[in-house]
């Protein structure tokens, strides 16, 4: 009516009425985040932290069935006799004859040229390949408490007695190599270990392990743990080499941390432990390829005939099946779960190009939130994207994103395992086909033998594990789940 009371527009209602982004989601200063709208103008409004208005989705763990693991005793014992094998296939590569020739030759009466190999060496190389199995016995052994003061002396007798006999091997061996060879031969008998100290004695973690309780240590005491603590040259040395003669009995557990703060620190704990043990993983098997298949060739003498691309091929399949081996004995499945629910906490953030997104609410990244997925944050003058359903990790840490890469699907380890031993077995199933000479066949199916054991643990492994993890995460305590 003309005269009468207006009453407001739509558009004034519509802005009056509702809330504006800024108060929803805006400075929240106890948080530190921020609104950037398109004037590239940050608003900080005092307003309730982010994780108060939108709630990240709970983390789901699945439990995995306990998968037999061998023992350390096992194990060791198995490797040892795989690397025996190979190292009598190398042998039969370097040293056969053609024992199926008419020719009266004293040289081809036998099927190998016994008589050119060095005995000295062979047992040197044997009691160094033996030096885990030796170690694992001694520390078995040692922990079973002894009964009576006469099995504690007799323990410590037969321990003595072992390592004595170990060394007094080595030196006899060593000292008729030293009549036999020049000093040239001789540097190839100890050049694992002078490559491994300098690479792995001087770089060392400066973090302790993480404590056993659950969740029973608090910030202050996390701190204090991330110190480097200093160390001389020998404790580094005696330590790293500890590690090479056993695997490490101690895994890690995961207790779900509150906090942020928990979380980065519980990662940095599994994140060394994860490179101790691939470390010595790849110390070992290479340990393992160069005594058995690389050794032998250097002293051969000039004058013998082998097939070096044979020996080579050998050499190399050797150290693949030797380090899945080991992968599969340090990496167990609980291991990997560990990791896996460990880098659903962590999450990660995808960096964006400048530009991109110039609409969308971006926040200033802060430490002690955790962030839901899709929430854009800026941090150290870039652009980042949540992509986990929790994520606390720090944009600009590349291991971060690392581990979340390798963890955050639980069978991917598992299924690079497979697909390595896999792709061995089958390359030698082809080599086996196309073989034309004795000792080519006799080698491949001696090697297939022990492939196929690892191959079939890691299948097994595989196929129980996927339908461990196939379960929807929705489902009822019943089958084997738990929210976190």
């Amino acid at each position: 009516m003309p005269g009468g009371r207006r009453g407001p527009s739509r558009q004034q209602l519509s802005r009056s009425a509702l809330p504006s982004l800024q108060t929803l989601v805006g400075g929240g200063l106890s948080n530190g985040t921020g609104l950037r709208c398109r004037t590239s103008s940050s608003v900080g409004v005092s307003a309730p932290p982010l994780t108060a208005l939108i709630t990240p989705e709970p983390v789901r763990h699945c439990r995995i069935p306990d998968l037999p693991l061998d023992s350390k005793l096992l194990f060791e014992s198995l490797l040892f006799l795989y690397l025996l094998v190979a190292l009598f296939v190398q042998y039969i590569n370097i040293y056969r004859t053609l024992w199926w020739s008419s020719y009266n030759q004293s040289t081809a009466s036998t099927s190998l040229n016994f008589h050119l190999m060095d005995v000295h060496l062979v047992i040197f190389i044997t009691v160094m390949l033996a030096r885990r199995l030796v170690w694992t016995i001694i520390s078995e052994a040692s922990q079973s408490s002894p009964v009576s003061l006469v099995q504690y002396v007799l323990l410590i007798v037969v321990r003595l007695s072992l390592l004595t006999l170990c060394g007094w091997v080595l030196c006899w061996t060593l000292l008729n190599l030293f009549n036999e060879y020049s000093v040239l031969n001789l540097l190839f008998l100890g050049y694992p270990f002078g490559v491994y100290v300098p690479l792995c004695c001087f770089h060392h973690e400066g973090r302790v392990p993480p404590p056993p309780s659950d969740c029973g240590f608090s910030e202050q005491d996390a701190s204090d743990g991330a110190l480097i603590r200093p160390k001389d040259f020998l404790t580094l040395l005696r330590e790293n080499l500890r590690e090479q003669f056993t695997s490490p009995a101690h895994i890690p557990t995961h207790s779900c941390p509150p906090s942020p703060e928990l979380i980065r620190s519980e990662i940095e704990d599994l994140k060394s432990d994860f490179n101790r043990r691939i470390k010595e993983v790849l110390f070992n098997s290479l340990f393992s390829a160069y005594y058995v298949a690389f050794l032998p060739l250097c002293f051969v003498k000039s004058t013998q005939y082998y097939d070096m691309r044979w020996s080579c091929e050998h050499l190399i399949m050797v150290w693949i099946n030797a380090f899945v081996m080991l992968m599969s004995q340090l990496l167990p499945p609980t291991y990997c779960d560990l990791l896996h629910r460990s880098a659903a906490h962590l999450g990660r953030w995808q960096r964006l190009e400048h530009g991109s997104y110039s609409n969308a609410l971006q926040h200033i990244w802060s430490d002690s939130t955790i962030w839901p997925q899709g929430v854009l944050v800026r941090h150290s003058r870039c652009l980042y994207k949540a992509v986990g359903p929790y994520n606390v990790a720090l944009p600009s840490d590349v291991s971060h994103a690392r581990f979340y890469f390798l963890f955050h699907k639980p069978l991917r380890m598992l299924n690079l395992l497979i697909g390595i031993e896999s792709s061995v077995v089958v390359y030698q199933l082809y080599s086996l086909l196309r073989s034309e000479r004795w000792n080519h066949t006799l080698s491949l199916g001696l090697i297939l033998f022990c492939n196929y054991y690892v191959l079939f643990k890691l299948l097994r492994d595989r196929i129980v594990l996927g339908k461990a993890y196939s379960y929807p995460l929705s489902g009822a305590a019943g089958l084997g789940l738990k929210s976190q």
